[in-house]
């Protein structure tokens, strides 16, 4: 007998293009971690969205803002000026190192947006960005090109001219890369697809450094760790380094499609009316739902807490590790961004242990090929986290 999920994802395979290497499961509901799929089988969601619920799913307060939204004002364009994107725009900036915002639909959205400013900035000699090797900045062609991972590219060259990719921690070979050619540095303050590497303090510092000596644009990528998922608003906040522009989505709408690039008054003037564009950019649904992601963040004890569980994520999963040394060689990341770094004997099992994962009723992905990533929304219990790493150590012991 075919069951729900089953007939749903037969269906979904005569219509849609093949561009995902999808879980064999159909979700129809959600409610805090917790994901239930088409047959009534229940999930504690390690996953959540790839870091975007970050409040969980269906959470109540969102919930309401977009139906209420969703009954004043959908869309009108960015011809017309509404309340809701310049109640979040001004949120932004009076919370970050901003003073001008602009509203997009995703992470790469962001991130071509950051790229077109920092070469329309920078002026007709100046628009070559060097990123780093392992990042990964969206996939479309210029934030493809600007993407560090060659597996990427393929099958899509020529990409676009413009870009270098670093090798990852070396401020010397970075510096040696730089031309006259050069108008920005682009990084995650966080790698998280290049499996959860955080850049060092000094590291950063350094590149802030090379930033300001040749008169570069330093762009910090926080798609993925901006919005409380390292324990502050911003990553950059830990960091000790305050970049030019950064750029901001996933967490933003909790669900919805939404992202931001921010940056300062200097920077954003190089930018003049017909230069960049987007149609549903700041869309006000999304304003709303974003509104509330910000509020509840910023509510007195919230960031306090992730920082506090991710240190209990943090240790549970070092512990695995330690318990399971021919697997895995220990944890890294920062708040509730935590990988488990497995080693070579571990790697060679990373995929087949997530779908064992999966099989319990735990959803965690593969990251980098080369640590198994926690990105649980924020909301997430200490109790929920003893459950998950319950289940990792069941697989652990299966496969050692």
């Amino acid at each position: 007998m075919t069951s729900a999920s089953q007939s749903l994802i037969a269906r979904s395979q005569r219509v849609f293009i093949n561009t995902y290497g999808r879980f064999p499961v159909a979700m129809v509901k959600g409610s805090g971690c917790r994901l239930t799929d088409a047959d009534g089988r229940n999930y504690l969601d390690f996953v959540s969205g790839i870091a975007v619920c970050s409040l969980g799913h269906c959470h109540p307060r969102v919930t309401e803002a977009i139906c209420a939204q969703a009954a004043q004002l959908v869309h009108v364009s960015n011809l017309y000026h509404t309340e809701p994107q310049t109640v979040l725009a001004e949120l932004l900036v009076a919370h970050s190192f901003a003073d001008r915002v602009f509203f997009c639909n995703s992470g790469a959205e962001a991130n071509e947006a950051a790229i077109k400013l920092a070469r329309k900035h920078g002026g007709a000699d100046r628009y070559e960005i060097i990123s780093l090797a392992g990042s990964f900045h969206g996939r479309t062609l210029a934030t493809v090109a600007a993407t560090g991972q060659a597996k990427f590219h393929q099958g899509f060259e020529p990409l676009p001219a413009g870009f270098a990719h670093a090798p990852f921690g070396d401020l010397e070979a970075l510096r040696a890369m730089i031309t006259p050619a050069t108008c920005a540095i682009l990084c995650e303050p966080l790698q998280g697809e290049g499996g959860v590497r955080p850049l060092d303090k000094e590291y950063l510092a350094g590149i802030r450094a090379l930033c300001d000596e040749h008169r570069l644009l330093l762009i910090f990528d926080e798609v993925q760790v901006g919005l409380g998922r390292t324990g502050s608003l911003f990553a950059y906040e830990q960091m000790g380094v305050t970049p030019d522009i950064m750029t901001l989505a996933k967490a933003l709408g909790n669900g919805l499609p939404i992202g931001a690039m921010l940056t300062t008054d200097g920077i954003a003037a190089s930018f003049v009316p017909g230069d960049h564009a987007s149609t549903f950019g700041g869309n006000p649904i999304g304003c709303a739902a974003a509104r509330v992601v910000m509020e509840t963040m910023l509510a007195d004890g919230f960031l306090a807490e992730v920082r506090a569980k991710g240190d209990y994520l943090a240790k549970g999963l070092a512990g695995l590790a330690a318990k399971y040394p021919t697997l895995a060689k220990g944890a890294r990341g920062m708040g509730l961004i935590q990988g488990l770094v497995l080693n070579d004997e571990g790697i060679k099992h990373g995929g087949a242990m997530v779908m064992k994962l999966f099989e319990r009723g735990l959803l965690l992905n593969f990251a980098g090929n080369v640590a198994l990533r926690c990105i649980p929304p924020l909301v997430v219990s200490r109790e929920e986290i003893d459950e998950m790493l319950a289940l990792l150590d069941q697989v652990f012991a299966e496969t050692v």
